[in-house]
């Protein structure tokens, strides 16, 4: 079986906006109140980060449950992993996610400014300067035979789209508008000469688009 390239649960707003402008520290998404995206996933039963009983079953539940089932690494890019930008001041930073990342997978950080490999927990980040088509050929040989997630952010999934080499990909659309930032489309059917689409709403209000390679 083919090792599949999947974007995975990756949410953008009703008007295609994945991130806001003026990423830091304080505002890891580049806006306030990123919950007005991810709150459907966060409310799941099988949210990763839960820290109690409880939360919901169903559609969004399902999608939480299947980020990790059958994917050996993930690529990202390095604005997903931190808020720095040019050369690295030091290597303390280690990512958002504290001692147990929710990868559990080698990832691969795309990024000009290359440091040294580390490992937190049962996750090792590795930091490469390549073109998509590179870093996806030393991801899938990690992954062992299994499927490659490429986490975002936006202009990193447009880059790989742009190359063509994005295999499935979903993305929630949240009911809301955010006017300004890192946009993943102007409109879905954009993907149309390269993707079939299925778009499932769900009863949180998110609309969750389904695209697989024609």
């Amino acid at each position: 079986m083919d090792q599949l390239l999947r974007v995975m649960n990756f949410n953008v707003s009703s008007d295609g906006v994945g991130a806001g402008e003026h990423q830091s520290f304080e505002r890891p998404f580049g806006h306030d109140h990123p919950e007005r995206l991810f709150g459907w996933a966060g409310a799941t039963a099988s949210w990763p980060m839960r820290t109690d009983p409880g939360g919901s079953r169903g559609l969004d539940d399902y999608f939480t449950r299947d980020f990790a089932r059958n994917i050996g690494a993930e690529i990202m890019g390095r604005n997903k992993f931190g808020p720095q930008r040019g050369p690295w001041q030091g290597l303390e930073w280690r990512g958002w996610w504290g001692e147990a990342p929710p990868f559990r997978t080698p990832v691969f950080v795309m990024t000009h400014h290359v440091r040294p490999s580390f490992t937190l927990s049962d996750t090792t980040f590795h930091f490469i300067d390549g073109d998509p088509a590179a870093v996806l050929e030393r991801a899938r040989r990690a992954a062992q035979g299994k499927d490659v997630r490429l986490g975002g952010g936006v202009t990193t999934i447009r880059q790989f789209l742009d190359a063509e080499l994005v295999d499935t990909m979903h993305v929630a659309v949240s009911p809301v508008r955010l006017g300004s930032g890192l946009r993943l489309w102007e409109s879905p059917d954009e993907l149309l000469d390269r993707f079939h689409l299925e778009v499932v709403p769900s009863p949180s209000g998110v609309r969750h688009h389904l695209f697989w390679r024609r």
